[in-house]
């Protein structure tokens, strides 16, 4: 509570939820400056870690779109990784708020990589990117199939940033209210449990996003069949 009396006295008209977002963009651009002017060829510490993190999402971005553009795409993907993660984390700290549980938020991330998907599928593929929407089967005695496929591939990809957006608020929203309640009824007992279980959830919840994201990309640039 106090955080939030903290940053609303600093940012009195901003909400919370902004204002914890942009502390979780100064941590990260912190501990990015804090490892440039520390870096070593034996990596130790803080540096050890992310480069073990930085390691397994190259890694993932890799395995879900190719080399090519798993590489092109790794610091969208990972940005949104550790973001995301901070975001969620915060939701663990007494007096502090995750703004990941805020649909504004979610929403926030989840549109921009509907747009992004999209203006690489249209990049790469040029005209051609419609082939990604009529379905397999192409003649013109296909046509009535290929319209139907048509408006459901249209519906699918609108829907793809709610529920991006929608999953993750939801997910972390009900992590805050389980802790709200059990820290009332059991303050030191239940707890412990369900931060654990919490962190857990801050760690999946930031993969299923990313990942979501890179199947998506993938999805845009690779050829129709």
């Amino acid at each position: 509570m106090e955080a939030q009396v903290f940053l609303h006295a600093v940012f009195p008209n901003i909400p919370a939820y902004v204002s914890y977002s942009w502390l979780a963009m100064a941590i990260l651009i912190g501990i990015a400056l804090l490892l440039r002017g520390r870096l070593s060829l034996v990596p130790s510490g803080l540096q050890n870690v992310m480069e073990s993190c930085a390691e397994f999402l190259i890694t993932t971005a890799r395995t879900n779109i190719g080399h090519e553009w798993g590489d092109k795409f790794y610091p969208l993907l990972g940005t949104i990784f550790l973001y995301i993660l901070v975001c969620n984390l915060f939701g663990l700290i007494p007096g502090f708020e995750s703004p990941t549980s805020n649909i504004n938020m979610t929403a926030s991330m989840a549109v921009p990589v509907f747009f992004i998907y999209q203006f690489y599928g249209v990049k790469v593929h040029g005209i051609k990117y419609i082939k990604h929407f009529v379905g397999p089967i192409r003649s013109i005695y296909a046509l009535p199939f290929m319209a139907f496929m048509f408006v459901l591939e249209i519906i699918g990809h609108i829907v793809r940033p709610v529920t991006l957006s929608v999953r993750l608020f939801g997910n972390m929203m009900a992590k805050h209210l389980l802790l709200v309640i059990l820290g009332i009824l059991a303050p030191w007992i239940v707890p412990v449990a369900i931060l654990g279980l919490g962190t857990l959830i801050s760690f999946i919840q930031a993969y299923v996003f990313m990942l979501l994201a890179a199947l998506y990309l993938a999805g845009a640039v690779e050829e129709a069949h």
